[in-house]
C-alpha cells in the first residue's frame, strides 16, 4: 500500500482518484450529496490560477484506490490557511487507510508553509447539533479538529410559485426605490467587475465565520477573471443580480451557479449588501429577482441547493421566506498544526 500525488492530466489515475471521492462523497447522503462530477472536478484540479492551486493525493492498494484527499491554497490571502478534506472509499472504512492518510495530508501542508487547515463535515439534521456521536465527526475530532463554524444545508424546490415570489418582491420595494436591479448570465460585465470582485471578496468576512480566524480576501479582477474562465470550462453558468445605487456604485450582489453536465441542479452561491446599504431589503430584491431571471431563464432547474451559517438570521430568514427547508447540516472544523 501507498500514498500517491495525482497527476489531474493523467486521465486514468485521476478518473480512478474521482471515483473513490464520488463513492465518498455519496456514501449516506442519498439526494442531498452536492460533489463535483468528474469532468468538472478535473478541470478544478488542473486549473492553476492566480488565487489558488489543488493538491491530490490517492492512497493506492493492489492498485485499487481506497483512500484519496485534496487540499486547496490561496496564492493571494489566507496565506497560513489549507483547505484539506480526506474520502475513504465505502468499502475500505475502518482499516486505517482514512488516518495514515490525513496524516500524510498535515505533513504535505505543513511542507507548504500553512500553519492551519479548514475541513467540512456533512452530517444528518437529526444528529446534534455539534455532531455528537456522528462517525465522520468523531473521526474528525481523534485527529485533533475542533467546531469553528456550524452551517445548514438548503434545499429550495423550484418552480417558486410566481404569487410567492410577487408578494416579496411588492413587500420589498417601497424600501429600496433609490437602487436599480440589474442582471446578468455569464461572465460579469467590465464594467461592474472590479466592484463586483470586491464584493464576493469581501463575503468570507462579511457573513459569520465562527472561529475559522478568516482574513478579509484580497479582490483581484485579473484572478477573478481566471476563476471565470475554470467556471467556463467546467460548462458551469453565473446568474448574477446587482443592486446599483444612485450614484452607479454596487450596494449588493446574489448569484446562483448552474451546469450542464448536471441541469436539474444549481447552487446559491453568495448574497452580500453593503454595510452602507443595509436596511433597503435589498436582500430580498436581490434573490427574488434573480430566482425569477433563472426560473424564466433556465426551466430545467429543479432544485438550488445552499448553505447558511446557522447563527445567520437574516440571511436563514430570507431563505425560509422563499420556501428553503433544511436537509443536513455542516461542520466547519479547523485544526493549528504544530511545528
Amino acid at each position: 500500500m501507498r500514498i500517491v500525488e495525482v497527476d489531474p492530466f493523467d486521465r486514468q489515475s485521476f478518473d480512478a482518484w474521482h471515483d473513490c471521492y464520488l463513492a465518498a462523497e455519496r456514501h449516506g447522503h442519498g439526494s442531498i450529496a452536492t460533489p463535483w462530477l468528474r469532468e468538472e472536478s478535473r478541470v478544478l484540479k488542473q486549473a492553476r490560477t492566480p488565487a489558488s492551486d489543488w493538491r491530490i493525493w490517492a492512497t493506492v492498494d493492489r492498485g485499487q484506490v481506497v483512500a484519496c484527499a485534496g487540499v486547496e491554497i490561496s496564492r493571494l490571502d489566507n496565506l497560513d490557511l489549507a483547505l484539506a478534506k480526506v474520502w475513504t472509499a465505502p468499502e475500505h472504512r475502518r482499516r486505517g487507510h482514512g488516518s495514515t492518510l490525513v496524516a500524510h495530508v498535515e505533513e504535505q501542508v505543513r511542507s507548504l508553509g500553512r500553519t492551519k487547515i479548514l475541513a467540512e463535515v456533512t452530517f444528518p439534521l437529526t444528529s446534534p447539533a455539534d455532531g455528537a456521536g456522528y462517525g465522520d465527526v468523531e473521526f474528525a475530532r481523534r485527529h485533533g479538529y475542533e467546531l469553528a463554524l456550524l452551517d445548514v444545508q438548503r434545499v429550495l424546490d423550484l418552480p417558486v410559485d410566481e404569487a410567492r415570489l410577487t408578494g416579496l418582491a411588492e413587500e420589498a420595494a417601497p424600501h429600496h426605490a433609490a437602487y436599480t436591479l440589474r442582471s446578468f448570465r455569464g461572465p460579469v460585465p467590465e464594467e461592474l467587475v472590479a466592484e463586483f470582485a470586491a464584493l464576493t471578496a469581501a463575503l468570507p468576512t462579511e457573513a459569520p465565520v465562527g472561529e475559522l480566524g478568516l482574513e478579509e480576501a484580497v479582490a483581484d479582477v485579473v484572478a477573478f477573471r481566471a476563476e471565470e474562465a475554470t467556471l467556463a470550462a467546467q460548462r458551469r453558468t453565473r446568474w448574477a443580480t446587482v443592486a446599483v445605487a444612485a450614484d452607479g456604485t454596487l450596494a449588493g450582489y446574489t448569484d446562483i451557479c448552474t451546469s450542464e453536465l448536471e441541469p436539474e441542479r444549481a447552487w446559491q452561491w453568495g448574497t452580500l449588501v453593503h454595510g452602507a446599504h443595509r436596511g433597503a431589503r435589498l436582500g430580498l430584491a436581490l434573490k427574488v429577482h434573480n430566482l425569477r431571471v433563472l426560473q424564466e431563464g433556465d426551466p430545467r432547474v429543479r432544485q438550488v441547493h445552499t448553505w447558511n451559517a446557522q447563527v445567520n438570521a437574516h440571511m436563514v430568514g430570507v431563505n425560509d421566506r422563499l420556501g428553503y427547508r433544511p436537509v443536513a447540516r455542516l461542520g466547519e472544523f479547523k485544526k493549528l498544526l504544530t511545528a
